[in-house]
């Protein structure tokens, strides 16, 4: 029996020594790797290959090298080799972002703006003034877009007379302009029955912006009819009112200022100036006993009737002017300030 163990038979392909180095010495696997290129010549001879190595191998061999195969070199295991791509990813196309057309704007038309009888120039948009010349508008202020109109209040009451009044232009006739004040611009008026000249004094109402110069207005009209009849104030005809302005028709003056008439003599004698200051004290005194204060005083507030040298002369404007009784304090800050700068 024991030399059946070590017998010729032992060491031949099917030997013990040959199934120890099949259990040892284990085949390493194939790699992963990617399949040849589709060559049917290259194919066909790795095929033969490998079968003449399978069929060279014994059988006992071929089957323990099968089940020792493994990645992780583990007995008992055969584990798949990992799948490998073969064919190159599909292209993926990105959609582009849907982009909305932006809205065009229409032009704004370009309006040639004259200059003080100048060369018109066209304002664009742009600060060259459309492509001018640069700094068209710079120069120019533009008006706040943020500030709050306040509606007159002129224009607000129903009546500023507080009555009825006919139509102006169906009784006078308007003419050139004689005078510009803080509220109204006075006018030659002309009676269309009579032809009469007279003075119109217009007053906007849309500059009538408080109810205090309602009040003004109202007062003023009401002084002149007060005084009315003494021979050194100006005499009122009538008081009209339309939608935009109230007209107050008077006696006209066309001798022009005591002001002006002082500058064109150069001086007064002494007779001539105390007549004068005797007449301005008169109308103080019959204001007074009337209970008006005119509080606006000067010499540009007297006016001739005529050129002549002994023309009658007139107290105007009484636009300031206010009832009092006695025992009221009046005080005025545009007479204080008149007397410091005369008296300086």
């Amino acid at each position: 029996m024991g030399n059946n163990c070590v017998g010729p038979n032992s060491l031949g392909g099917n030997g013990f020594l040959q199934s120890v180095s099949a259990a040892v010495w284990k085949t390493r696997p194939p790699e992963a790797r990617l399949p040849p290129p589709n060559d049917a010549s290259a194919e066909a001879a790795t095929t033969d290959n490998n079968n003449k190595s399978t069929a060279s191998l014994p059988n006992d061999a071929s089957k323990d090298s099968s089940v020792g195969k493994g990645s992780d070199g583990s007995k008992g295991h055969n584990d798949p080799p990992m799948p490998v791509q073969s064919t190159p990813p599909e292209s993926v196309k990105i959609a582009a972002a849907e982009t909305k057309p932006m809205p065009v704007q229409p032009e704004k038309p370009v309006k040639p703006v004259v200059n003080n009888g100048l060369a018109p120039v066209n304002i664009g948009a742009g600060p060259g003034g459309g492509g001018g010349g640069g700094g068209g508008d710079e120069g120019k202020a533009k008006k706040p877009t943020h500030v709050k109109r306040v509606s007159s209040m002129g224009l607000q009451v129903e009546s500023v007379l507080g009555r009825k009044t006919g139509n102006l232009k169906d009784i006078y006739s308007l003419g050139r302009k004689l005078g510009q004040g803080q509220f109204g611009t006075t006018f030659l008026c002309v009676e269309k029955g009579t032809n009469k000249e007279f003075a119109c004094k217009s007053i906007a109402k849309r500059k009538l912006t408080t109810q205090e110069d309602v009040e003004d207005v109202r007062r003023e009209i009401q002084i002149m009819h007060h005084m009315a009849g003494h021979p050194n104030v100006i005499q009122i005809i009538g008081a009209y009112e339309d939608a935009v302005a109230v007209h107050v028709v008077m006696q006209l003056c066309a001798g022009g200022e005591l002001f002006d008439r002082i500058i064109q003599r150069g001086h007064y004698t002494e007779k001539k100036a105390a007549e004068l200051a005797r007449l301005i004290v008169s109308v103080v005194e019959a204001c007074h006993s009337l209970g008006v204060m005119h509080r606006d005083l000067k010499p540009e507030n007297f006016l001739f009737i005529n050129h002549e040298e002994e023309s009658p002369l007139k107290t105007i404007d009484f636009g300031l002017s206010v009832f009092f009784r006695p025992g009221m304090f009046m005080f005025s800050i545009s007479l204080v300030l008149r007397f410091i700068i005369l008296s300086w």
